[in-house]
């Protein structure tokens, strides 16, 4: 039996679709990547921007088509099966399951039944996220690792808290051991990610710890095994808090790149997004990181276009952009989500409007792009070797702890490991880099 798994969205999605995949694995089943193989299909969907649900949807409705030319068993997850299990139960009869972000402990049932070909049982919604122990993908050199889910923080224009629930942790324990059985399997570094991590929290009867200790925990955990990188993800400026940033500096393990969300510049509309920071309490936080941690790179989200913006308020975004100096932005127009506050808010903004602002922003952030990067220029890196150059087969492809890819002349055997390179030149959003040292 064969299968195949469309994963849409956050870094989450791609941890559960992951998971979801050691299920398949542990009945014998194989993956293709061809859906005519396919002998089930899951689609793992988002609903964060109306540009992925319509994608979501639009590939359900194809499916459905398909299935009525080559049998194959269809199943929905995610965020859009949380929020619209009905309307997909109703619009597209086809889709034998849907299993929304609180019945994923239930998949293991739903491959039982399609191997023994019985009839599947209901699942009733549960209230609390389960976690998954294990979020591997085979062979692959860095893995998500999820320590928390949800979020309780209700910015006026995300769906997340109601696809997503309430925020929960995942015990210290549960995480330590995963990361046992990953770096058994080969992988060299993690990104432990959450809707927010700096504000995990683990409460039980012998242990009360917040990200800070989790973090330092984790770091000296991996010191003594195969993963020598850690990442974390995403970071609410709110939360980020002086004791993670010395967590940070204390250990070498942890990369030096953050993602940082900041989503606007102007005050006003960071407020009518109830975000819960200021431009300058967030340009504060990039002051510190920079004297704490100097060789650090940031990137971020930036939300355009949201209800009531007037040009003072973009020129305010441009202005942070130019004193945080990203690496990196993820940058989008604003477009409303049914059911939160935003999408009710006045002074909606004209959807031509959003783009030609949205435009400048990215030609903004591709100056930044390029003059962080050569600030690198000259210096000797530490890179993980990912694979191979699609450009050239003699070329290795590696990235360093700032986030940023380099190509450079070596032998395939190195893929896999830690090596020291000089940056000698950019390409696109590529460094050009010369080896100097395996590092093991």
């Amino acid at each position: 039996m064969k299968y195949l798994i469309e994963t849409y969205g956050c870094q989450m999605n791609k941890a559960e679709s992951a998971a979801l995949q050691q299920t398949l694995h542990a009945y014998n089943w194989e993956e293709t990547q061809e859906i005519a193989q396919a002998d089930f299909v899951i689609i793992n969907t988002c609903v964060v921007r109306a540009t992925a649900e319509n994608r979501a949807w639009s590939r359900i409705k194809q499916l459905c088509a398909l299935k009525k030319q080559k049998h194959f068993y269809l199943l929905i997850t995610g965020c859009l099966a949380e929020n619209q299990k009905n309307s997909i139960q109703t619009l597209a009869p086809e889709v034998d399951f849907v299993l929304g972000n609180f019945q994923k402990n239930n998949f293991e049932a739903i491959v039982q039944s399609i191997d023994k070909r019985i009839k599947t049982p209901q699942f009733e919604e549960k209230p609390v996220y389960q976690f998954s122990t294990y979020h591997g993908t085979r062979g692959a050199l860095q893995a998500l690792v999820p320590i928390s889910h949800g979020c309780n923080n209700f910015c006026t224009y995300c769906i997340v808290p109601y696809v997503r629930g309430r925020e929960t942790a995942r015990s210290p324990e549960s995480i330590l051991y995963e990361l046992d059985a990953l770096a058994a399997n080969g992988v060299r570094e993690i990104t432990l990610i959450g809707q927010n991590v700096n504000s995990y929290q683990w409460n039980d009867a012998t242990l009360n710890i917040g990200f800070a200790k989790l973090l330092d925990m984790i770091a000296e955990h991996c010191k003594h095994t195969a993963i020598q990188r850690i990442r974390f993800l995403t970071s609410h400026p709110k939360d980020l808090s002086f004791d993670i940033i010395n967590i940070m500096k204390k250990h070498e393990i942890i990369a030096k790149h953050l993602h940082l969300c900041v989503q606007h510049g102007s005050d006003t509309i960071l407020k009518a997004m109830n975000r819960h920071y200021t431009s300058e309490h967030y340009l504060n936080l990039v002051q510190l990181l920079r004297k704490e941690i100097p060789e650090i790179t940031l990137s971020t989200d930036i939300l355009i276009g949201f209800p009531g913006e007037i040009e003072e308020d973009v020129t305010k975004t441009i202005e942070l952009m130019k004193q945080a100096q990203f690496i990196y932005s993820f940058m989008y127009y604003y477009n409303p989500r049914k059911g939160t506050p935003a999408a009710s808010m006045p002074n909606q903004i004209p959807v031509a409007q959003k783009k030609e602002r949205l435009a400048r922003i990215i030609a903004v952030q591709k100056e930044l792009t390029r003059t962080v990067m050569q600030k690198f220029i000259g210096k000797k890196l530490i890179v993980l070797v990912e694979g191979i150059s699609k450009r050239k087969k003699t070329e290795l492809l590696a990235r360093t702890e700032q986030d940023i890819m380099v190509c450079f002349e070596g032998d395939q055997s190195l893929i896999g490991k830690f090596c020291m390179v000089d940056i000698s030149s950019i390409s696109g959003n590529t460094f050009k880099g010369k080896l100097l040292q395996v590092l093991e």
